[in-house]
């Protein structure tokens, strides 16, 4: 059972987000605000896509996953990712995001897939981009302020290794106080991108590609405040 303390606290933190979670005890980790292993067909209808057309819900030898297919047709108001998938009906500031992720485009310095944050509109976000071959426009953390994007972090020397018909597990930490932005990839103890930057709070979480393709399954986001959110930001 919950002390008096602890569920003080989480009172006055829902109370004050409208929608509220609160730290988990068992674990130390945040709570989870959502989640979906992309299993069934229904998976698809958990996002809002930036061309719904690239993105489908998939079985077959690589088992079940939210997949996508095919570049694409969506063109954004400053130069950034292609392809879209928002998780619908919440945002979050403060976050874990865990998912596990298959690149199936052809391989080659800059073949990515990237995950997106602090979405408020397709001109204002965040994303990272994991690529094999780091420079100002690859492997990097970008923010998109209503302008191209722009990378956070000088160039590294290193990327990741997709390989072929490989499942990768992928996990990103937001503090956005403090504006750090952590991406760790597989079973690694540090972090292969580490970012700082402060200019976005709120906003949606997703999935994606510059202009690749890929699988994704196994999500979980904790946070430890969310906010609902309506509409699709790519229309509205």
């Amino acid at each position: 059972m919950r002390s008096a303390g602890l569920a003080a606290a989480c009172w006055m933190l829902a109370t004050a987000t409208l929608l509220g979670g609160c730290v988990s005890l068992g674990d130390g980790r945040y709570e989870v605000v959502y989640e979906q292993s992309c299993a069934e067909p229904s998976c698809a209808d958990d996002f809002i896509f930036s061309d719904p057309r690239a993105w489908r819900a998939r079985s077959g030898p690589r088992g079940p996953a939210l997949e996508l297919r095919e570049k694409s047709a969506y063109r954004p108001p400053h130069r950034s990712p292609l392809s879209i998938a928002l998780i619908e009906g919440v945002e979050v500031r403060d976050f874990d995001l865990e998912v596990d992720l298959l690149q199936t485009g052809r391989n080659y310095g800059h073949r990515d897939l990237c995950l997106f944050f602090g979405f408020q509109s397709p001109s204002r976000f965040y994303y990272t981009h994991l690529a094999t071959s780091p420079d100002a426009n690859a492997h990097n953390v970008f923010l998109v302020n209503n302008a191209p994007r722009t990378n956070l972090i000088p160039p590294l020397t290193t990327g990741i290794d997709w390989g072929r018909e490989i499942w990768h597990h992928v996990r990103i930490e937001r503090r956005v106080d403090e504006g750090t932005i952590k991406v760790y990839w597989d079973d690694e103890g540090e972090p292969v991108l580490t970012a700082t930057d402060t200019t976005i709070g709120w906003g949606r979480v997703g999935f994606g590609s510059f202009d690749d393709s890929g699988l994704v399954k196994n999500v979980a986001l904790r946070a430890p405040v969310k906010r609902a959110t309506t509409g699709d930001p790519f229309r509205d």
